[in-house]
């Protein structure tokens, strides 16, 4: 029997950033601007998460440690990314690569989609996202 989800409820407090680094790195004001200007593909698929429609909370551009995740439900520890073409250049590809691999060290599962896959078929994207909650 798998152990049961911690359950977060609103007044709980979550931080997923050291509060120097949150800083320093000016996250909070980053994660604000990416929430502002979401690209087509996020906007679609935030309309679909949004809201509890899973019986879980998603958050939006929420920093865990020194990096910004497009989509995370904490009490799940699953984060979902989009990515765009810029993520199939190398140096892309090697950042992502590392940031997946420290992001799963804390304990976090990541899904990664296309923008393209989000836009048209948004539909199998959430059923992957359902199944891996």
């Amino acid at each position: 029997m798998e152990p049961a989800a911690e359950s977060y409820l609103p007044q709980d407090h979550i931080f997923t950033a050291d509060q120097k680094q949150y800083a320093r790195l000016d996250l909070k004001e980053r994660a604000r601007g990416m929430r502002k200007e979401p690209t087509p593909a996020e906007a679609k698929l935030w309309q679909l998460l949004r809201g509890n429609q899973f019986g879980v909370k998603f958050r939006r551009q929420h920093s865990i440690d020194r990096y910004i995740a497009d989509f995370v439900c904490l009490t799940h520890k699953l984060i979902v990314e989009l990515d765009g073409a810029g993520h199939l250049e190398p140096n892309q590809a090697d950042y992502d690569n590392g940031r997946t691999a420290y992001l799963t060290e804390l304990g976090y599962r990541i899904l990664r989609f296309s923008n393209e896959q989000a836009l048209n078929l948004p539909r199998r994207v959430l059923a992957t996202i359902k199944a891996n909650l």
